[in-house]
This record gives C-alpha cells, structure tokens and sequence, in this order.
C-alpha cells in the first residue's frame, strides 16, 4: 500500500461496512476524523506527541 506525505488515510471496505461505520459514529455525535484520531490515541499513544 502506496504512503503518501498529504495527511490522508485511504481504506477500502465493504461499501456496507463502511455505510454503518459512519451511521454508528454519527450517532455518537462524533466525525469519522474525530472517532479515528481517537482510536489512534488510544491504540498507540506513544506515537501521538501533540494535540491536532
């Protein structure tokens, strides 16, 4: 898989999926950006040195 320098994060998925991922993460009052920053602070704190 291509890492480019832009801040994009590409991932294919089940067109599905992905429909009931963003309906879930709406309903939390939240924006996929938001609930993936989240994820990435709690998985791998370390790596996070500063605030977005």
């Amino acid at each position: 898989m291509a890492v480019g320098k832009s801040g994009r994060v590409v991932v294919e998925i089940d067109p599905e999926l992905k429909e009931q991922l963003h309906k879930a993460i709406k309903m939390q009052g939240k924006t996929l950006k938001e609930w993936f920053e989240e994820k990435v602070k709690q998985d791998f704190p370390d790596l996070v040195k500063k605030k977005y």
